[in-house]
């Protein structure tokens, strides 16, 4: 018998789901459908909509609040904060307690407060314009401004003061009662005895009243920038590089062809026949050429030490920079290839393992002098031996290095950061020592200037025509 026949149906998968989103989902075989039903929210919508509301509001307050907390902060004094207090004190006790005292020094602290608001307006009528005569000046020298104070409004300007920030320190200007239109101009004399950046400005119009409750101020952004070069003197043109022709100077290395003659050689193969010297072989009857040694520009560098321990004091840093910025600065002007290099701040945390230098931009004598303005001296940074290494390695075609030093650099030190440079450079080390007196040393190759002053500077390298 065979085996009775059961009917085929396509088979069908059916899932219900009545979540709080009642959804429907229907598979068979071949397609699929699916339906979606979202039930309405049962909440409360007005709840919803009232802390929304209440968030808003919050935060509109919240904002208020801040900037009337600035602006308090900004306008009344210590004293006038006195006042207010005594003021709301004075009264409120006066009215509790039937004190006529009270309320009468209360009702005067108020009066008193209410009279400083005047002085408050007129701040916004000024326009200021602080303008400097120079923007670099050398240390010691002094640089003078002008400040003219216009009232642009329509009605007129009570007295004030406007304050200059210059430095740390601040100038402040007393502006008298302007009408419409009028200006007043000050002069303003800055003294610049260090070496350093200066900002000046911006200037800030102070609207106060005589007994300083109140205050209302408004800053410009007029904002200058003076440079105080370090002091610097003129040094020898022909001491400021080895070269003295317009072509180059000869070095150690011989090559095939150049213009310093050197020797004649036999010929090998794979000499240029240009260089045959005819004479020499008709003589010797074999090939000889000649042999010149390798010319080349010379360049030079300023090496100047930036570590705190190796100077004396401050005096003696600022004697360095002066002295480098002086040799830096000719060498510009006689046209020479310069480097200028000093030491770099190294973390305490890895000095030993990190070796770092910074050199500074010589396009001009102008832009290296702004350059030696930002000069301080570093607690942490590499010996001396080393930076000169360091620049030796960056700039391999040095001919002439200055190496410029505190006191505190023994002549065992300088000898060894002299051993680090290039073998076919010369050597001249600089020693700042206010209290020794100029002269020069030699040790072998390295040629040992000290001086006492920065006028030593010319007198010793013409002597030593270096």
């Amino acid at each position: 018998m065979s085996a009775p026949v059961r009917e085929q149906h396509p088979a069908r998968l059916t899932h219900t789901s009545t979540a709080s989103g009642v959804s429907a989902r229907t598979q068979s075989l071949g397609h699929t459908q699916t339906q979606t039903h979202v039930a309405p929210l049962r909440r409360d919508g007005r709840l919803v909509r009232l802390v929304v509301w209440w968030m808003r509001v919050w935060q509109t307050l919240s904002a208020a609040m801040r900037r009337a907390w600035r602006w308090l902060t900004r306008t009344v004094t210590a004293a006038g904060l006195l006042i207010v207090l005594a003021a709301t004190v004075g009264i409120a006790v006066g009215v509790a307690f039937g004190w006529v005292e009270w309320i009468v020094a209360g009702a005067a602290a108020g009066a008193l407060l209410l009279l400083a608001v005047p002085f408050l307006f007129g701040a916004n009528a000024y326009e200021v314009d602080l303008g400097m005569s120079d923007a670099r000046v050398v240390a010691g020298s002094t640089v003078t401004g002008e400040i003219v104070v216009r009232n642009r409004g329509r009605g007129v300007a009570l007295p004030g003061r406007i304050d200059i920030p210059v430095g740390d320190g601040l100038i402040e200007l007393g502006v008298p009662l302007l009408l419409p239109g009028r200006a007043h101009a000050e002069t303003l004399t800055i003294d610049a005895p260090r070496r350093g950046v200066i900002p000046v400005g911006p200037a800030t119009a102070v609207r106060s009243d005589p007994v300083g409750l109140l205050r209302r101020e408004r800053s410009w952004a007029d904002r200058h920038r003076l440079f105080v070069h370090p002091r610097t003197v003129a040094v020898p043109a022909t001491s400021a590089g080895l070269v003295r022709d317009l072509e180059g100077s000869p070095t150690r290395q011989l090559v095939d062809a150049d213009i310093s003659f050197h020797a004649i050689r036999e010929y090998v193969p794979g000499d240029s026949r240009r260089q045959i010297h005819w004479k020499s072989t008709a003589k010797t009857g074999r090939l000889m050429v000649r042999q010149f040694e390798e010319s080349r520009r010379s360049r030079l560098a300023v090496v100047l030490s930036l570590a705190e321990a190796e100077y004396a004091d401050e005096d003696e840093f600022e004697l360095g920079v002066s002295a480098a910025a002086s040799l830096g600065a000719q060498a510009i002007r006689d046209g020479r290839e310069l480097d200028v290099v000093t030491g770099a701040e190294v973390p305490e945390m890895v000095r030993g393992r990190m070796r770092a230098i910074h050199s500074l931009a010589a396009s001009s004598p102008r832009v290296l002098l702004d350059e030696f303005t930002g000069v301080r001296p570093l607690a942490h940074t590499m010996p001396f031996a080393e930076v000169c290494r360091l620049a030796g390695e960056a700039a391999p075609g040095l001919s002439l290095v200055f190496m410029v030093c505190g006191s505190q650099v023994g002549l065992q030190r300088l000898r060894q950061a002299a051993l680090a440079l290039p073998l076919d450079a010369a050597a001249v080390a600089v020693i700042c020592d206010a209290q020794a007196q100029p002269r020069i040393q030699s040790f072998g190759a390295l040629t040992v200037l000290t001086i006492g002053l920065l006028d030593d500077l010319p007198g010793l390298m013409m002597r030593n025509a270096v």
